[in-house]
């Protein structure tokens, strides 16, 4: 037996769970068939450190993920004295790991990054969700209860969303100072402490240290031995902790504002990102009436608090049906933003093809990407499938029973949030996605594919009535969903979410530190590369890219053709909601007011962005010819794969590069 940690118990043997040491023989070794990037995306995001001067293999990956996934099950059926088969777990198990081999489904970046590890055992299950939503509603009542939720889920990755609905709700004071000396702890809740007391004091319920002592908090550089990655050094949150105070000395005497609430949100997020060390992503959800809110990333208006931290922040705003759409879609039309929550539809409807449930009549908003339905302080767990790495849809049908149980495990793990527990297990939500849909609309046909996903769904509610019987947990409010995906789409080969290529060949840019590894590797190979034009520590290696399955490039889609497929994936297959970012041409621009019209009633939620040629040298996508294509790989080798300590990049939220910050 192992010798693991829990959240509860941190010295202890505890009970483990261990795929066949037969079975994994199989896999030791050996690559799986990854997609174009696949190898060089997982090395530099998802394999952790070995401790021994190299990372994981993925073999090595999806034992973690796997083992700690049915460990999980394992405690909870000891723990709650519930029955437990070893030798069909152990069969399920291996079952699910040839799944993730094979790049049927995968759990997303937070789970390939953090299921299976200490850190989880020890500190709860926040660093294995997605995403999140709090509520500035009550902030009358706990003035910084919202805003530290933010940063302390943002410090785990973790993309969280929120609303201006505090506005006024709250009078600035002036901030009684302390004379004693405020010692920073090297720890995230060292970080939020500071900022929790520095809120509190101008709601008149704690004092301003005069004196921040910040010796404790690790340089810069140094790593993170727990959680992963490494520090960005205290400068971050000293200068967090002045601009919050800079931002309110300003606003003593008066009431709050929207503006004051996205400033915060936004300045926070600026400090989680700062160095470069850490992902996560902020949306923002704002009344359509208020001017303020509009306004906010007007350039012409603040330039200087956008170029400083407004970017933190997508905006969007809590559309309702039959509202006039004239003034928001003109800005839509112009910069993307405003993007739109139908809140009313997410609250009344689950699939919504099918009559209102209003399974979600206490949700407040939604997350980044707005893929999933949201209370406010509840996070979300995500899974994804790709059907279109199957050769049938009844195989991955079958898929669709590990994804579920998945997700459906990490609810199991309490996090450290009593408030979001509370949350959690009423509601057991989870998010059931797919990626490559138009590779599948291709590959199966359209109508054939629907109607497939919605047999998945039905499925998926089946055994989820089984499985929470099982484990003596309520049935998941919302099972399904589509998020944006992005990098683990790439490990599988697959285009992201619901969302077109940018072209059948094209040149996919990634960057890459000037002295990382990866280079030789990819040198070796024959890949393209060159220095960055705009980062000089950074190299840019270009990898030549046909698509599968190729129909049409964005460029050649409409706006009313991704509008509709949204809208036929939201009656067919998610209960929860589609995350989708609509491209739209120049003559389209004026036909949005007319399109958010005849889609308000079938779609939860949406983005919209301009297509545009934006004239950046070595952009992350780049459209080419066959014979330019062909010309790139007639030099390129098969990646000789070398062991190496080659992981760059940590704490991916949702895999959504549309919506990260």
């Amino acid at each position: 037996m192992k010798t693991v940690q829990t959240h509860k118990e941190t010295t202890t043997p505890a009970v483990t769970f261990d795929l066949d040491e037969a079975f994994l023989n199989k896999f030791k070794g050996q690559q799986p068939k990854w997609g174009p990037l696949g190898y060089i995306t997982y090395k530099r995001t998802y394999a952790r450190d070995l401790g021994n001067g190299q990372t994981e293999e993925y073999w090595q990956t999806t034992q973690r993920v796997v083992e700690g996934t049915y460990t999980i099950q394992k405690r909870h059926c000891i723990q709650n004295t519930l029955p437990w088969n070893e030798e069909k777990a152990q069969k399920s198990a291996q079952t699910m790991y040839q799944l993730m081999w094979d790049f049927k489904f995968t759990p997303p970046g937070r789970g390939l990054w953090m299921m299976g590890t200490p850190y989880v055992y020890k500190h709860g299950g926040a660093a294995l969700n997605n995403c999140a939503f709090i509520s500035t509603k009550d902030i009358n009542k706990n003035f910084s209860e919202p805003f530290i939720f933010l940063m302390d889920m943002s410090m785990l990755g973790v993309g969280v969303g929120g609303d201006t609905k505090g506005e006024g709700s709250i009078t600035i004071q002036q901030p009684t100072k302390s004379d004693e000396e405020h010692v920073v702890a090297d720890t995230r809740e060292g970080w939020v402490d500071l900022i929790k007391r520095t809120l509190d004091a101008y709601a008149g319920k704690d004092t301003l240290p005069k004196i921040i002592n910040y010796d404790q908090v690790r340089p810069q550089g140094v790593p993170i031995k727990g959680f992963g990655g490494v520090a960005s050094g205290p400068e971050p949150l000293d200068e967090l902790q002045k601009s919050i105070c800079t931002l309110l000395d300003k606003r003593i005497g008066k009431s709050i504002t929207s503006a004051d609430i996205v400033d915060i949100f936004n300045l926070i997020g600026r400090c989680v990102v700062a160095g470069n060390v850490r992902r996560t992503a902020e949306i923002m959800f704002g009344d359509p009436n208020d001017e303020e809110f509009m306004d906010l990333k007007n350039p012409e208006l603040h330039k200087e608090e956008c170029m400083h931290h407004r970017w933190a922040s997508n905006n969007s705003i809590f559309a309702e049906v039959g509202m006039d759409y004239s003034d928001v879609a003109e800005r839509t039309a112009k910069n993307g933003e405003p993007g739109y929550e139908w809140l009313g539809n997410a609250q009344a409807y689950s699939r919504m093809i099918d009559p209102k449930d209003w399974k979600d009549k206490e949700a407040k908003g939604g997350n980044p990407c707005l893929e999933q339905t949201l209370f406010s302080g509840e996070t979300c767990c995500l899974v994804e499938t790709y059907p279109s790495n199957h050769e049938s849809l009844e195989e991955w049908q079958e898929t669709l029973k590990y994804a579920y149980l998945y997700a459906k495990t990490v609810t199991l793990v309490m996090t450290h949030n009593s408030m979001t527990n509370r949350i959690i297990a009423k509601n057991r939500r989870i998010g059931c996605s797919m990626s490559g849909i138009v590779q599948a609309f291709k590959k199966f046909g359209r109508r054939t594919f629907l109607n497939a996903a919605s047999d998945g769904w039905k499925q998926i509610q089946t055994w989820d009535k089984s499985y929470s019987d099982w484990l003596g947990i309520p049935k998941s409010i919302k099972t399904t969903s589509v998020k944006p995906s992005g990098t683990v789409s790439l490990l599988a080969g697959v285009t992201p979410g619901i969302h077109y290529p940018i072209s059948e060949y094209y040149i996919r840019n990634i960057r890459f530190a000037a002295d990382s590894p990866l280079l030789t590797m990819l040198e070796r190979a024959g890949f393209k590369m060159e220095k960055d034009k705009y980062h000089p520590q950074s190299m840019v290696v270009s990898f030549p890219i046909k698509e599968k399955y190729f129909d049409r490039s964005v460029q050649e889609v409409t706006m009313w053709e991704q509008f509709e497929n949204a809208a036929q994936i939201q009656a067919y297959w998610a209960d929860n909601q589609v995350s989708v970012t609509i491209s739209f041409g120049k003559k389209e621009a004026a036909d949005i007011k007319n399109a958010l019209e005849l889609y308000e009633t079938r779609l939860k939620g949406c983005s919209l962005l301009p297509k545009m040629d934006h004239g950046y040298e070595q952009a992350p996508y780049i459209p080419i010819t066959p014979v330019q294509y062909n010309e790139m790989i007639k030099n390129v080798k098969e990646i000789e794969f070398i062991d190496g300590k080659t992981h760059e990049v940590t704490e991916k939220f949702c895999d959504g590069e549309s919506c990260q910050i």
